[in-house]
């Protein structure tokens, strides 16, 4: 297995693609901040927002469905949010009896909720056309450029070329418990939950002394092959005119979301 079967790149060589990584990290963070800056209820802006996804993706040669296919993985986690539908003070909508609690939904609670999960809505499809638009490298590479804590981006590029590693692991204390839990024909092999339960706690503890030992022999044999800390590209990810265009273009386009959201 190689790391590349976790990369979510598609190569369309488009505008989108050419942009210098740099370009694309910054503008996703803002566009993902602006998202959570927004009001309540700012349909207009949300509107405004995601037509500016629609265009990026028409930029991309991906489609405009590629992001909003993909976008679905956010609503279940948007649903941890539920509770706000009845803990925002406002006018009652709706009151029902969930086993010891009268709960009653009210219209600001609605509100809030519709938009946080228009919020995460929109971040996940502008993070998911970020991934597809720009190898996971390059984005290392340009959070070095904006001068993120170098620990940071060292522990995410290492988790991102060594994860096929811990995977393989996986799949070993797998074939190994298969083979210590034969079964009859027709029966289920394995024992109680209870046993299940025990075998699943000792399998995460090899995992984590097997991935701790692992690491550093891979520790050990970069630092025999010249490792001083800072990995290094091929790419040069030098700054063009258009990159500064588009950055600043972009940029002055998300300010007046904010500013069209609190008129």
């Amino acid at each position: 297995m190689h790391f590349d079967a976790f990369d979510r790149y598609h190569d369309t060589g488009s505008f989108i693609h050419r942009l210098d990584p740099r370009v694309k990290v910054v503008v996703t963070v803002a566009y993902i901040l602006s998202n959570a800056l927004l009001p309540d209820g700012a349909w207009t802006a949300f509107g405004l927002a995601w037509l500016f996804l629609l265009f990026a993706s028409a930029l991309s040669n991906l489609g405009p469905g590629f992001t909003f296919k993909r976008s679905f993985i956010a609503l279940p986690f948007a649903l941890a949010a539920v509770t706000v539908l009845f803990s925002i003070p406002g006018s009652p909508l709706s009151t029902f009896h969930f086993l010891f609690w009268n709960l009653t939904i009210t219209d600001m609670g609605l509100l809030r909720f519709v938009s946080i999960v228009v919020r995460s809505w929109l971040s996940v499809q502008m993070a998911i056309l970020l991934v597809a638009t720009t190898r996971f490298p390059d984005i290392v590479h340009a959070l070095e450029h904006l001068r993120v804590p170098a620990i940071l981006t060292t522990i995410i590029a290492f988790l991102y070329r060594y994860l096929f590693v811990l995977v393989d692991e996986v799949f070993r204390l797998l074939r190994a418990r298969e083979a210590r839990s034969a079964a009859a024909p027709g029966s289920r092999s394995g024992g109680s939950a209870a046993w299940r339960a025990r075998v699943a706690g000792n399998m995460a503890g090899q995992l984590f002394l097997r991935s701790y030992e692992r690491s550093d022999r891979v520790y050990n044999a970069m630092l025999a092959r010249g490792y001083t800390g800072r990995l290094n590209t091929i790419h040069p990810h030098e700054m063009h005119r258009m990159d500064y265009i588009v950055t600043v273009l972009a940029l002055f386009i998300i300010l007046l979301f904010q500013l069209i959201g609190r008129i």
